[in-house]
Order: C-alpha cells, then sequence, then structure tokens
C-alpha cells in the first residue's frame, strides 16, 4: 500500500480556481477540503459553488470535504477606489461611521457604533495590519486618529478594532442566514469567525457531526486565546486564524500561540488547521520564500491537523502549483517529524473526556497506539460510525497508516480534515468477529492490505456501539473460494 500524505490541504476557491476543469485539477494536486469564504460572496454564490464542487465529486458524493468559512462581525472601510490612497505616517485622520468612499483625510466605516466602541489609546488596523492607526480623540460624530503606519489602501480593506471592545456579537445575523442555508446544502464543515467564548458555538444549536457539519472554532481574538479550553470543548475543531490573531496579540507571540492551540486540540482528539499567509508570495510569484516553506514544516512540527491557503488558490496566477508545492513541502517535513516523541509526549499530556463513552474510547486508542509501536504493522484499522476513533488514534500521529472506514457518507468527508486518515467508505455489518473479518477483507479486495499483514483493529464491538471498545491485531487472510 503506498503511503500518502498526512497533513491534509484545505484550499480555499475564488475567481482562479472556481470552473470545473479547474477544481478537478485541484483535486488531483492534493486538496482535501475546499473552503467556500463568505466574506466576499453573497449565499446565492456560494450555494453555487458548492452544488459545482459536488457535481465533478463522485456520484456517491464521496469527493473532498466542503468547509464553510461565515464572515462573522467584519467592519469594513468605505471604498478607496481601484487605483488606491495613500495614508502617511504621523497624519491624522478622521473616521466616520458610514458607508461612503474613503479618502486620505476622512475614513468611513461600517460600523454605526463607532464613536462608543473605541477608546482613546486604542489602536486600529487597515486591511490586515497594512495600515496602524492610534485613536487620539473620540467624539460625538466620529474618531480622530494619528496614522502610526502607512501605506496604500484599495477596495474596501476590512478594519480591526480590539474584540474586547467591538460590541458586534458572534455569529451575527447573516451567520445564522446563511448557516441555514449550507447546513440545508449538506456542508461538512462551517467555521465561525472572531469567537470569543463557548457561548458563541453552543449558540448555534446544531446536531452534532456526522448528523449535521463539524462546527471549527476560528481562534484569532485575545478572549479565546484566554477562553481555549472551554472553545474546544464546545466545538468540533479549531483554526488557528493567525492574520487577526496576529493584529489582536503582539506579531512576536503567534509561534507560541500556534504552538498552544495545537497542542491543546491534538490532545483531546479533534483536528485543528493552521491557516493565513502560509505559501502567500505564490499568488504572484512561482516560489515561496524559504521562511514560508519553513513556516509550513514548523506547523507539522507542531502537530497541526491540515494547513490552509486562502488568496494562493481563491486569485492567485497558479493555484494548482500552490498545491502542488505545498505537498512537496509537507512530504518532506513528514519524513523528519519525530513521531515516536509525540506519540510518548501525548501519553504524558493525559487525555480528556467527560463521559464514560469517551473514557472508553481513550483508553482503546492509547492501547492501540501502544500496539503500532510495538508490532510496526503497515496499518491500523478503524472502523467508525462517526469518526471519533480514527480522531482518537491519529492523534498519537502514528507511522501506520490510518484506514478510517465508515459507512456514512458524512462522517467519510469529514475525516479528509483528520490528519493521517485515509477515508474509505463501506458497510461493516454485524458482530464484532464477523464485522471485521469482513471488513479486512473488503479491504484487502480493494488493494489497501496484503495477505498475511498483521494490523490492529479498533471498532465497536457492534455496528451500533456508541464507542470504540474494541481493540484486535488480526492477520489478513486470503479471500475464502
Amino acid at each position: 500500500m503506498n503511503r500518502t500524505r498526512r497533513t491534509k490541504i484545505v484550499a480555499t476557491v475564488g475567481p482562479a480556481c472556481d470552473a470545473p476543469e479547474q477544481l478537478e485539477a485541484l483535486i488531483d494536486a492534493g486538496v482535501d477540503v475546499f473552503r467556500l469564504s463568505m466574506a466576499h460572496d453573497d449565499i446565492d454564490t456560494v450555494l453555487d459553488r458548492v452544488t459545482l464542487i459536488r457535481s465533478i465529486s463522485d456520484p456517491s458524493g464521496t469527493g473532498p470535504a466542503i468547509l464553510i468559512d461565515l464572515p462573522g462581525p467584519k467592519v469594513r472601510a468605505g471604498t478607496f477606489g481601484d487605483e488606491g490612497v495613500t495614508l502617511v505616517g504621523g497624519a491624522e485622520i478622521e473616521l466616520r461611521p458610514g458607508l461612503e468612499p474613503s479618502t486620505a483625510e476622512v475614513i468611513h466605516v461600517s460600523h454605526e457604533a463607532l464613536v462608543t466602541d473605541v477608546r482613546p489609546g486604542d489602536r486600529l488596523h487597515l486591511g490586515d495590519g497594512k495600515a496602524t492607526m492610534q485613536v487620539v480623540e473620540v467624539g460625538e460624530t466620529s474618531v480622530r486618529a494619528q496614522i502610526l503606519h502607512g501605506g496604500v489602501m484599495r477596495g474596501r480593506p476590512g478594519v480591526h478594532i480590539p474584540s474586547d471592545r467591538l460590541s458586534i456579537t458572534t455569529p451575527t445575523e447573516f451567520d445564522l442566514e446563511a448557516l441555514q442555508a449550507v447546513v440545508a446544502a449538506g456542508v461538512d464543515m462551517v467555521a465561525i469567525s472572531f469567537v470569543r467564548s463557548a457561548a458563541d458555538i453552543r449558540s448555534l444549536t446544531l446536531p452534532p457531526p456526522p448528523e449535521g457539519p463539524m462546527v471549527i472554532a476560528k481562534i484569532e481574538t485575545q478572549a479565546a486565546v484566554e477562553q481555549l479550553d472551554a472553545i474546544l470543548e464546545a466545538s468540533d475543531a479549531l483554526m488557528v486564524a493567525r492574520g487577526d490573531l496576529g493584529l489582536e496579540c503582539s506579531l512576536a507571540q503567534i509561534p507560541a500561540l500556534q504552538k498552544q492551540i495545537i497542542e491543546a486540540t491534538v490532545r483531546v482528539g479533534r483536528p485543528v488547521i493552521t491557516a493565513t499567509q502560509m505559501l502567500e508570495t505564490m499568488i504572484d510569484n512561482p516560489q515561496p520564500t524559504r521562511a514560508e516553506v519553513s513556516d509550513v514544516a514548523n506547523a507539522v512540527f507542531d502537530g497541526t491537523s491540515a494547513v490552509m491557503l486562502s488568496g494562493e488558490t481563491a486569485v492567485g496566477r497558479d493555484p494548482v502549483h500552490v498545491v502542488e508545492m505545498m505537498d512537496e513541502i509537507l512530504r518532506n517535513a513528514e519524513a523528519v517529524f519525530d513521531a515516536e516523541s509525540w506519540a510518548a509526549e501525548v501519553e504524558e499530556m493525559g487525555q480528556r473526556a467527560t463521559d464514560e463513552h469517551g473514557r472508553i474510547a481513550n483508553s482503546v486508542s492509547a492501547a492501540a497506539s501502544r500496539a503500532i509501536r510495538a508490532l510496526a504493522p503497515p496499518a491500523v484499522v478503524c472502523i467508525t460510525g462517526s469518526g471519533a476513533t480514527a480522531r482518537a488514534i491519529t492523534r498519537y500521529r502514528p507511522h501506520a497508516a490510518v484506514l478510517a472506514v465508515t459507512a456514512n457518507v458524512r462522517a467519510f468527508r469529514q475525516l479528509h480534515l483528520v490528519w493521517g486518515a485515509t477515508p474509505i467508505l463501506a458497510q461493516s455489518p454485524g458482530e464484532e468477529a464477523g464485522r471485521i473479518r469482513n471488513t479486512l477483507a473488503e479491504l484487502h479486495q480493494r488493494g489497501y492490505l496484503d495477505v498475511g499483514q498483521i494490523v490492529p483493529v479498533v471498532a465497536g464491538s457492534t455496528s451500533e456501539a456508541l464507542a470504540s471498545n474494541v481493540l484486535r491485531v488480526e492477520t489478513v487472510e486470503p479471500p475464502t473460494t
């Protein structure tokens, strides 16, 4: 069986890659999850892209997963026009609530409560930090600020107001409207922007996966970092959203925060995506910088489940080449990843589960990890209904291929975000021994396993079991005639 890349690739769909042949080429290049951002597109456009992606997938619906990224409370400046406006460092500027065009003297901001949400001394950022201002005075109808770091502004850049000041809550009314539409369309994952507490996630009241989509909390505010454990408990996955996080916190803190967020997420067996500017220069250039290559590799060493491409694929000059480059970097980093030390550290960190089924699954997955290290098998087989079994085992980052067998189509697609998991759609009916035997025969027939191989198998005692409570070490037998 050929070893596949373990770290997953999330690629953002945009004008540069939204034709059927381009999406097919991205799949061939290695995309595991397609991200559709709603920061700039309306609901109908996003739903059209969902239909398009599904149409190029296998007829059974077993193509790449679809992640919808909800915009959250995004505040934007009135347009600076296509030609742009230069904001000069040291100059003073006025900010007013409104949607009118912005100039070098007055910036209009799409937030009615601007004058009540900011205080003198607050730092406001434009365009993900391309310009920075400090509030000098707050009046009744406008704010006076000094430009600390200037730059050329084009279009409608985002205006970052400190999250502890911003009065707009998450999720917004638009988020909830969009969420209803994309859930009805059967998407696999939704990302919630500017999360500040676990209550933001619980307010969605979605059914748990795979009945509903995975809920991914984007960690991009100081409040989210402080409430990380509670947010993690309420979510199905996290995203290290380094863009706005780098505006909320010191940029120098981002590497340490990335490690902290990834470690906490892996510890509880949930996927984590590292995002923002991973290969940013490839929007225009055919090669990434050496620093970008190192950044991607270090995300692998940190233990990330997936890496995300944003503008690189959405508006870049060669999205397929970007994915191929990302694939090559990931494979090379994985080749030197210290899996033995990682597994030991995960065991030392311990496992957190508040219910009986979770504790059982944790114990069985820990035993499976030790069996994999002792036997050095080519693969471990996880028979799973929801994907939880595969997530529990892959937290140990095993050398063995993780064959995640499920009969649920949405669980199959959601497994595309799980580090090291090879999703396989197959029925596994029956009781323990017969169920495992039939699954191994199916995997041998499909070419995943060879006769005589010794493989650990983790499963529930029946197909209706609520937790994976069985670990068996089996030898793949020749097919019966």
